[in-house]
């Protein structure tokens, strides 16, 4: 596969599910990179050959960027003029679809649950654990995948990664409540949603009490260790546009003041910072000393929406400590994050 790194010009990259809210977002936030051009748009084969605009029912805030509105779309068939293609494909195709892309040659950096959880598949989180990316080299395709995490797995992650490194976790208690923006267009009924919570979200529980022990497992000699860490998760579906807001509890292995926890949150950083990629939150975590924050309408698009916001730090009367923390869903937990991982690839010589 040609190196893509050693190009002074962008690197050419195609969109899979373009016309999704995933794909819709892909490109609002692709439409500027300094690294990244789009070149290559893909929809379903009902909206194939035709100009985006045409087929997109668009609702981000920003209008189409003028240049991909006339961009004619395209199967999702791996012959598109690009070698890397960010997937915001549907879970119930992106599996086949993908690892097809993958077998033609392409780098598939994923959105989408299918491949998360495979052996030889990195499922990153830049910041936490960037050396899992190695693992790619153990893929049998001509191409590879990469994936990110689940969008309410990513801000609980990125919150435990500092507590794990300076005192350890053996437990951890968590409830969400997430942003209406998770289930997609046209996502949520109104009747549903409006002066309700709805205290069940197909599939997201087991995400977040399986994904994070890969995430923060111990990678070493090709492969990667979970760690041994008990979570269990309660999700709800709340009336807020944007941001995942958490309710965490956690019990430590070793003792911990206040202080200390807000100020290993405050001093982390990860891969991203060090190595200053377009994406990277200057600061990866926010700590809020007052006691109503954080909230999802003031906190959610701190540091381009790719940073964690905490709050409510406080002893549990069940565990050691307990805290609220928030993310941007369809930023950091989303499409943000998947062009983060595609930075740190390029990074890393693997682009």
């Amino acid at each position: 596969m040609k190196n893509l790194s050693t190009l002074t010009e962008k690197i050419p990259v195609g969109i899979l599910g373009a016309t999704g809210s995933v794909g819709q977002k892909f490109i609002e936030l692709l439409a500027d990179h300094p690294w990244f051009e789009i070149t290559a748009l893909a929809a379903s084969e009902r909206s194939s050959d035709r100009s985006y605009s045409d087929a997109a029912n668009w609702f981000m805030q920003t209008p189409i960027p003028s240049h991909i509105a006339g961009m004619r779309l395209n199967r999702c068939e791996p012959n598109l003029p690009c070698k890397i293609v960010f997937s915001g494909l549907d879970s119930r195709v992106a599996g086949e679809i993908e690892t097809k892309f993958a077998e033609a040659g392409y780098i598939v950096v994923s959105n989408a649950k299918n491949h998360r959880m495979e052996a030889n598949v990195p499922l990153l989180i830049p910041e936490v654990n960037s050396e899992h990316l190695d693992i790619v080299q153990n893929q049998e395709y001509a191409g590879m995948i990469v994936t990110n995490p689940n969008c309410s797995t990513i801000g609980l992650v990125i919150a435990l990664k500092p507590l794990i490194d300076n005192f350890g976790i053996e437990a951890v208690s968590v409830v969400t409540m997430q942003a209406l923006s998770g289930a997609g267009y046209p996502g949520v009924s109104g009747l549903d949603c409006v002066d309700n919570v709805l205290p069940f979200i197909s599939g997201e529980e087991a995400k977040i009490e399986t994904e994070p022990l890969k995430i923060l497992g111990n990678y070493e000699q090709g492969r990667i260790n979970n760690i041994d860490i008990k979570i269990s998760a309660q999700c709800n579906r709340v009336a807020v546009i944007d941001g995942h807001l958490e309710c965490v509890s956690v019990k430590l292995k070793s003792k911990a003041t206040p202080d200390e926890i807000i100020q290993v949150w405050q001093n982390f950083s990860g891969a991203p910072q060090r190595q200053n990629l377009p994406f990277a939150p200057h600061k990866p975590i926010h700590y809020f000393e007052e006691n109503h924050f954080p909230q999802p309408k003031l906190h959610r698009n701190i540091d381009k929406g790719m940073a964690v916001s905490i709050g409510r730090l406080r002893e549990c009367s069940i565990f050691d400590f307990k805290f609220v923390l928030l993310s941007h869903n369809t930023i950091r937990g989303a499409t943000g994050g998947a062009i983060l991982n595609a930075e740190l690839m390029k990074a890393n010589n693997y682009l």
